[in-house]
C-alpha cells in the first residue's frame, strides 16, 4: 500500500507542477473541477465573485478548485487559519483578508513549485499574515491544537489515505475549530477507464471515494456537527468522451464539521 500510496502522491505532485509551467488545470484541456480552461470562468462557477477574483495578486488563482470554503467557513478577525493544499494561494489570501493583522493563515501543499509560487505571490501581495509551508496533509508540519479553521479545496480527494488527512486535521484544530471543506465525492462506482487513468487522478476524479464514506472518515476523526452544507452532479463528460456511464457519479460537496 505505501508503494501505491508514494506512486500515486508522485503522480498528483508531477501533475500540478507541470499544470503550474503550463498555466493549464491538470494538465490537460479541461479543468480539474471546472470544465473549462480559464481560471476566473471556473471560479466564478464555484462560487468566487469578482471582488474577490480582484483582490488577489496575479498568478494565485488557478482555477483549481471546485467550491470556495474560504466563505464558508465563517472566518473571524484573528483566527489562525490552515489551508489544506494550498496552491499558489488564493484561498489563503482571500482568508488572510478575513481574519486581519490579528490572525495569520497556513497554507500546506506537498508540490514545491506551488510552495514557492505562492511564496511569491505572497510577498507581491505584501502579505505579512501568511505562511506557506511544504509538507503533506497526510503529515501535516503543524502543531496539536494550534488552528481554529481548516479550509481546503478539491484537494483532499487526490489523497490515497484520506482517513489519515481527516485524523490530521482534527490533531491540529483546537477545541471548537471549524473544518470546511469543499471536495468531489462518487455517488456511484466510476467506470474502469477513469478510474485506472492518471489524468483522472490528477483531475480530482479517480481519487474520489463514495460520499458516506468521506463523512465516516471525518466522524471517525473524532469531528461532531458534521454536516454537507451543499452539493450538486460534477460533469464528467467535460473532461472525458463516451463515458455516459459515468454521469452523476461525481458530486461536489461542501462539508462543515466542529472539534469540540
Amino acid at each position: 500500500m505505501k508503494n501505491e500510496s508514494d506512486k500515486i502522491k508522485t503522480i498528483v505532485r508531477e501533475g500540478y507542477a507541470k499544470a503550474l509551467s503550463q498555466k493549464s488545470p491538470c494538465c490537460s484541456t479541461s479543468s480539474c473541477c471546472g470544465g473549462v480552461t480559464q481560471a476566473e470562468d471556473i471560479s466564478k462557477k464555484v462560487g468566487y465573485s469578482d471582488a474577490e477574483l480582484n483582490a488577489v495578486p496575479e498568478g494565485a488563482n488557478l482555477g483549481f478548485g471546485c467550491g470556495n470554503p474560504a466563505a464558508l467557513a465563517s472566518l473571524k478577525e484573528g483566527d489562525i487559519v490552515l489551508d489544506l493544499g494550498s496552491g499558489a494561494g488564493f484561498d489563503a489570501f482571500l482568508s488572510a483578508q478575513r481574519v486581519g493583522k490579528t490572525g495569520r493563515v497556513i497554507g500546506v501543499d506537498m508540490t514545491p513549485e506551488m510552495v514557492a509560487k505562492a511564496k511569491e505571490n505572497a510577498k507581491k501581495g505584501s502579505y505579512i499574515n501568511v505562511e506557506f509551508r511544504l509538507g503533506e496533509i497526510e503529515k501535516l508540519p503543524v502543531e496539536d491544537n494550534s488552528i481554529d479553521a481548516i479550509i481546503s479545496n478539491c484537494v483532499i480527494n487526490l489523497s490515497p489515505d484520506k482517513e489519515t488527512v481527516f485524523k490530521e486535521a482534527y490533531r491540529v484544530l483546537k477545541a471548537g475549530g471549524r473544518l470546511m471543506v469543499s471536495d468531489l465525492v462518487l455517488a456511484k462506482d466510476l467506470p474502469k477507464e477513469i478510474k485506472n487513468s492518471v489524468e483522472a487522478y490528477v483531475g480530482c476524479l479517480a481519487g474520489a471515494i463514495k460520499k458516506d464514506e468521506y463523512l465516516r472518515f471525518i466522524k471517525q476523526a473524532g469531528f461532531q456537527d458534521v454536516k454537507i452544507i451543499s452539493e450538486s452532479s460534477y460533469p464528467v463528460d467535460a473532461m472525458f468522451d463516451n463515458l455516459e456511464a459515468a454521469q452523476d457519479a461525481i458530486v461536489s460537496i461542501k462539508v462543515a464539521a466542529v472539534k469540540k
